[in-house]
């Protein structure tokens, strides 16, 4: 057995994680970074790729959330996490969530002032900018669509810096806060799943973890520490804190973006090498309206979820794009630790309502399209009616139902909130683990809502206002 000795063990490496570990570490913490999986060279995978989904994803990208209809979700798995493998899209929390928020569980230095204050800290380092010159035509396409309805939409900028050719690199986790926190002296461990932590009389002391090695062999691996954040998000954070007796608050309340999607096809090729950058904003917060990753293998799942005849589409697929409808939901579901499965049982509850809204999304989405100059919509139901004219998209109000709907995200919350108050989460107002001392959570799992939006400049925002009052404080 190995043993390894820090003051601060970060258990993950993605926003939250990345964002702890440059802090604490340039403020001269000795701190030791732990990642499940693999450390992949930046840039050495294909976006949104088979190969990128094996190595990077957990369970290569396929897991779900069980429920009526079940959700599809997909959790990056390397060193950056998530930020490795999502579009980059940036989006500040929204203020007025920020105001709901703050009072809601009384939280302090959470007033959007504050909140823009870190943010611009975070972006000083993170290059955010929009795309130079003309957007893609398939993110065009939105903004066409939006403009013809009057609605109204918006080009979010992205954690992309560019060249002087206008070129971009995707501003990771790996090429940005990993590297200065390694500068600062933080260790980063990949291959290494950290199993329980080590709670005694009260505080945390520690985590029994196993390391995988490249020809097969795993070994054992005893953490000594101070301090323990952990950060391996919405569904993975709670799942260890279960797994180590603390379940006070933990896993609760997860929330996500239910979305569903439509393949539409167009006369002429829509690029496929990106996510559209734009947004139709018009009925935001509630829906949200936006672009795919639209590789072939994309275009096929997306065009086969209706369930019809998909071969000539498939035939001209360089025509067709994946858009979407993403919804904030009513309720939420839950993350339990089951004994004796590695993996954590997630389910998740949609009201009526919240079908009807996704149902109402659909249709304003198809609306969209066709005004974008779509000549086919396929949509993401089993048996959902292929749309041609807007006459056509009231067929698909009935059709949003539990059976059929063929639901998925890539945005997972709340499931840790924090709050100054106990009774309404399981941290305190800076990520602090109720009754543990030296616990601490750091990453989605304390927003306290979905929030509408992309959530890495939320999550990467709050983890620099907790690590800062960490330091203040301890």
């Amino acid at each position: 057995m190995t043993r390894l000795d820090t003051e601060v063990l970060v258990v993950g490496s993605g926003a939250g994680g990345a964002t702890t570990a440059k802090t604490l570490a340039e403020a001269g913490r000795s701190v030791l970074v732990v990642e499940e999986g693999p450390e992949v060279v930046a840039g050495s995978l294909e976006p949104f790729s088979l190969e990128e989904m094996a190595q990077t994803y957990r369970h290569h990208g396929s897991s779900a959330a069980l429920g009526s209809p079940p959700i599809a979700y997909a959790e990056g798995r390397c060193v950056g996490g998530s930020t490795e493998v999502n579009s980059g899209l940036w989006h500040r929390l929204p203020a007025a969530l920020a105001d709901e928020w703050r009072s809601s569980y009384g939280l302090e230095e959470f007033t959007p002032e504050a909140l823009d204050r870190y943010a611009a800290r975070i972006e000083a380092l993170v290059p955010v900018n929009p795309v130079p010159g003309d957007a893609p035509r398939s993110s065009a396409l939105i903004a066409e669509g939006a403009e013809a309805l009057g609605w109204r939409s918006v080009e979010f900028p992205r954690a992309f810096a560019y060249d002087a050719s206008g070129r971009g690199t995707k501003q990771t986790m790996s090429r940005t806060m990993l590297p200065l926190a390694r500068a600062a002296g933080a260790q980063v461990v990949p291959d290494t799943t950290i199993r329980r932590l080590r709670i005694e009389a009260g505080r945390v002391r520690g985590a029994q973890a196993q390391r995988r090695h490249p020809d097969g062999s795993v070994e054992d691996v005893d953490i000594r520490a101070e301090h323990v954040f952990v950060c391996g998000g919405a569904v993975q954070s709670p799942a260890l804190l279960q797994r180590s007796g603390v379940r006070r608050g933990i896993g609760v309340g997860l929330k996500m973006h239910p979305t569903i999607k439509v393949a539409a096809r167009f006369p002429g090729p829509v690029d496929h090498d990106d996510v559209p950058m734009h947004r139709i904003t018009e009925f935001s917060p509630h829906v949200a309206i936006g672009g795919s990753a639209s590789r072939r293998g994309h275009v096929g799942l997306a065009l086969a979820d209706s369930g019809a005849d998909i071969s000539e589409a498939m035939r001209a697929w360089e025509h067709v794009f994946v858009y979407y409808a993403a919804i904030r939901s009513d309720l939420g579901g839950r993350v339990v630790a089951l004994p004796g499965l590695r993996a954590p049982l997630v389910s998740y509850r949609l009201t009526d309502a919240d079908l009807s809204r996704l149902a109402r999304g659909l249709v304003l989405l198809g609306e969209a399209l066709l005004a974008a100059g779509a000549v086919e919509l396929y949509p993401s139901i089993e048996g959902g009616a292929v749309v041609r004219h807007r006459s056509e998209l009231a067929q698909w109000w009935d059709a949003v139902d539990r059976s059929r709907s063929n639901l998925m995200t890539v945005h997972l919350t709340s499931s840790i909130r924090m709050s100054s108050d106990r009774t309404k989460a399981g941290t305190d107002g800076y990520g602090r683990v109720w009754d543990v001392a030296g616990l601490h959570v750091n990453d989605a799992s304390l927003l306290a809502d979905a929030p509408g939006v992309n959530p890495q400049a939320a999550i990467m925002t709050i983890a620099l206002r907790n690590a800062d009052h960490f330091l203040a404080t301890t």
